[in-house]
């Protein structure tokens, strides 16, 4: 029996029109379409005149709806994913769906499309020649801490996403542990009140005090521009936290070289005298 393909269709992120014709095309063929919300996702699907049936696809119901998922796949049956806003899979449950069909053999489609992250990324100024996506940070105080002195380091700009609730104790670590780097905040992407804000943490504190917090919030932050003395890094402790991670030895040098601006040469030799120690 020939299995069916799963597409990975993003969605607007706001503007309802921020949608291909191929997304709209494939939504009206397939058999069945898992949404986040079946409730925000009907909306969508009305304004389009798309009238196909709907299944939750969930955190909360990832594993036995995975299952049934892909049984329905493995039948031959052909699945659309969205989620509420954006690409599936981009910090939200997607991603497991997206693994177990790869795991079971079946086909994975991802159709190009609307993304908070890179929309926020291209208009904050800052360079996007390399940048890492972090997503969201703990909500935990003292882990978020953690994070933000490592992101402090990253020569690479980074992007974050917040929720708005927690928006406020984020920039307030970042003043602590960022200083006066520079971050670009938007909100409202594609809305009729979308803002960008550009600008320090302590800029933005005021800013977002005096003007409240609502919307989902994609924070991008500039790379480290500061040129450190290699001998301020010890370079063997770096590598043997980053293979205690879980890197190989190989990663863990290309992640000491590219993030703390050190000669990969330098790191590589360090790399050969920490082994022959082991």
């Amino acid at each position: 029996m020939e299995r069916g393909v799963l597409y990975i269709c993003p969605t607007p992120i706001g503007n309802l029109e921020d949608i291909t014709l191929r997304t709209i095309r494939i939504l009206g063929e397939v058999d069945l379409i898992a949404a986040e919300d079946t409730r925000h996702t009907i909306k969508l699907l009305n304004h389009y005149d798309i009238k196909k049936p709907l299944t939750s696809y969930h955190e909360h119901n990832i594993k036995e709806k995975g299952t049934e998922l892909i049984e329905k796949l493995s039948s031959g049956q052909n699945i659309a994913l969205v989620s509420d806003a954006g690409m599936p899979g981009i910090s939200d449950p997607g991603q497991e769906l997206i693994r177990q069909a790869i795991d079971e053999g079946i086909e994975v489609i991802a159709l190009p499309g609307a993304t908070a992250s890179i929309t926020a990324l291209v208009i904050s100024g800052l360079s996007t020649e390399k940048f890492i996506f972090e997503g969201f940070l703990s909500s935990k105080k003292g882990e978020r801490k953690k994070e933000l002195d490592k992101i402090k380091e990253y020569t690479k700009t980074t992007i974050i996403y917040e929720a708005p609730h927690r928006l406020m104790n984020l920039l307030e670590d970042m003043e602590d542990i960022l200083g006066d780097r520079q971050i670009s905040i938007s909100r409202e992407l594609t809305k009729k009140y979308e803002e960008t804000f550009r600008g320090v943490a302590s800029e933005a504190l005021e800013k977002f005090k005096d003007s409240g917090v609502k919307g989902e919030f994609v924070i991008i932050v500039d790379g480290n521009h500061e040129t450190k003395e290699v001998e301020e890094i010890d370079i063997g402790q770096l590598l043997r936290q980053f293979i205690e991670e879980g890197l190989t030895k190989k990663e863990a040098v290309k992640k000491v070289s590219e993030e703390y601006n050190v000669p990969k040469n330098l790191v590589y030799k360090e790399s050969i005298r920490i082994s022959e120690k082991l």
